[in-house]
Parts: C-alpha cells; structure tokens; sequence
C-alpha cells in the first residue's frame, strides 16, 4: 500500500488501546493495522500547512513567514500565562484570540515518564494527554480562559516539572503514583484568582498505548538529515511511531513535510 502527503500529528481514538490515524488530504491510515509489518517512509519535499508553499518548514508545519506572522504561533500558545484577549488585548488577531482563548481550559497532572503539570483547552481531553504519551491522567482545576490557566501551570511548575522526559516515555521507565493525592499536595499553590475551580474528583484517566514491544535504547529519525527510512512498526506512544530497531520517528515534529509511506507486506 502506496501513500503520499504531508503530515500533520497523528489523530487519535481512546478506546481499550488508542487508535492512531494518519490523515490524507483524501484518505486515511488506521496505524494500528500496520504494527508488525514492514514500513517505508520517504521524504519528498516541504510544504508549510498555513500558506501551502514549498518552504522549508521553520516549527510546528510552518514556513519562517507564517510561524513569525499567523496568530496560530502567537507567544500565547507556548505560553499561556500570556494570554492577552480576557483583556480585549490583541497579539496577532484579537477574534482569532478571543475563540481561542476564551473557552474553559484545563491544568492537568499527566503521568507519562514523570509527573507532570500542563494545560490544554478542556475539547482536547483526552487527546492532549495521548499526545504526551502520558499512561495516566487528572483534572486539577477548570478555568473559563487560558490566561487563568496559564497562571495557574506557572504557579504550580515551582513544585512540580512541566516537561515530559520523552526517552524515558518512549522507553517506557514510568512509576506509578496516586496523582489524587500529589494533586492536593500542590493545591496549596494554586493562585487566588483559580482557587474556585479546583476539581475535587479523584477520577483518573488510564490510557494504553499500542505498543508490542518498547525499545531499550532509542534512535531519532530526523527526516531532514535521513530522507529515507525502511522498519518494522513495532508500536505507536504519544506521536512517535516506535520501530523494531531502536529508531523512533516523532510525526508532529514532521509536520509540513510531504512524504511518500509504504506498508509492505
């Protein structure tokens, strides 16, 4: 099976074990159906996923241009606590900013190698959480806008990390903790202005990844350096797709670049 056309982040399903689609302009790949055989994976050329020209991709699928001008790369998105539209304060285009920004927003701890906090837009749970390659999940607090929940993530990362070791995920070094209880252990840190939309359930979220067997030790496939790439699928965590030989490939970090993918029988 033959397919070509650039990449964007693997979509994602929850079910008893997620189910990770690569989506074409017109088809699409269930993953999962592939672990075990034989892929290929060849780099053809760039093209930037705002403006759609052949220009070498600067970060997250876009050209230097776009990421420097389009509010989608705007400081805010790295960076909540930046969040300037509850103040009808534009960075780059204050309607796109205020549908954005002013919709409730969740700070989480995620379990994915470590214990981690972080924030996303409450439409993105689960899906943020498969993306960190976190096996475990839990709600801290739930604002009404992002600049509350990035105050809160600032607040709370002085007692807590907010990276994910992703070789530790990949390789799958985790230890288990009751993210319930070192929730209330940081709920002393949460800022005044959130302190009414802290979440006092204790449901976690658990989430399996597909994943035969994980590596012990791990090689990055940079497409840019090594166009072309031939393995067995031997799994699929966070947005990497995990490979028989050791070689990981982070998809989302490929975004913007067209590719030609084989499965072989």
């Amino acid at each position: 099976m033959r397919y070509e056309g650039v990449l964007t982040k693997m979509r994602t399903e929850i079910t008893d074990v997620v189910q990770y689609y690569l989506v074409w302009e017109n088809d699409f790949i269930n993953l999962n159906q592939a672990l075990g055989k034989k892929i290929s994976i060849n780099f053809l050329r760039y093209q930037c996923l705002s403006c759609g020209l052949e220009k070498k991709i600067f970060r997250q699928g876009f050209c230097y241009d776009c990421f420097s001008s389009i509010p989608q790369a705007g400081d805010w998105v790295i960076n909540p606590e930046l969040s300037r539209a509850h103040l009808g304060e534009e960075d780059r285009d204050l309607e796109f900013e205020k549908k954005a920004q002013l919709q409730p927003h969740v700070v989480y701890l995620a379990n994915s190698s470590d214990v981690k906090v972080g924030v996303t837009r409450k439409n993105q749970i689960p899906t943020r959480w498969i993306d960190q390659g976190a096996h475990e999940a839990i709600e801290i607090v739930e604002v009404p806008n992002r600049y509350l929940a990035g105050i809160t993530e600032v607040a709370l990362k002085e007692h807590i990390s907010d990276k994910t070791n992703w070789r530790k995920m990949l390789t799958n070094e985790v230890v288990d903790l009751d993210l319930a209880e070192v929730r209330e252990d940081l709920k002393q840190y949460i800022p005044e202005e959130a302190r009414e939309y802290y979440l006092a359930s204790n449901k976690e979220t658990e989430i399996k990844f597909p994943v035969k067997e994980f590596p012990k030790k791990i090689k990055t496939l940079n497409l840019g350096k090594s166009p072309f790439y031939e393995g067995v699928l031997n799994g699929i965590k966070g947005q990497y797709l995990l490979f028989e030989d050791g070689t990981v490939f982070n998809v989302r970090g490929h975004e913007g670049f067209v590719v030609e993918l084989k499965i072989l029988v």
